[in-house]
C-alpha cells in the first residue's frame, strides 16, 4: 500500500503474521463483522485490538468454537426452532 496507516490498524498481511490466520479467513471475519475492519479501496485494514480480542476468545473456547449453537453467536442457528413454535 505504501501509505501510513492510523495507529491501531494493521494490514491483513500483518494480521496474518500476528495471528496465524489466513488472509482469506481474515477477510471473511471482516465481511461478517466479527472483527473491526475497514475496506480502503481494495485493501482491508484490521483493527488490531479487535483482532486480538477475537483470537483470545476463540483460543479460550477451544473446540467449542465449532459449535453452531453456542450462546455467543448472534443470529446463529441456536435461535432457529425448525418449525412454527408459536403456531396455535
Amino acid at each position: 500500500m505504501g501509505e501510513v496507516i492510523a495507529e491501531g490498524w494493521i494490514t491483513v498481511d500483518e494480521a496474518e503474521s500476528l495471528t496465524g490466520y489466513s488472509v482469506a479467513y481474515l477477510r471473511r471475519l471482516a465481511r461478517w463483522g466479527r472483527i473491526g475492519a475497514r475496506k480502503v479501496n481494495r485493501f482491508w485494514l484490521i483493527e488490531r485490538a479487535s483482532l486480538l480480542a477475537h483470537k483470545q476468545r476463540m483460543d479460550r473456547l477451544g473446540n467449542e468454537k465449532h459449535n453452531p449453537w453456542r450462546e455467543d453467536l448472534e443470529g446463529g442457528r441456536h435461535n432457529q426452532t425448525g418449525g412454527d413454535s408459536d403456531a396455535t
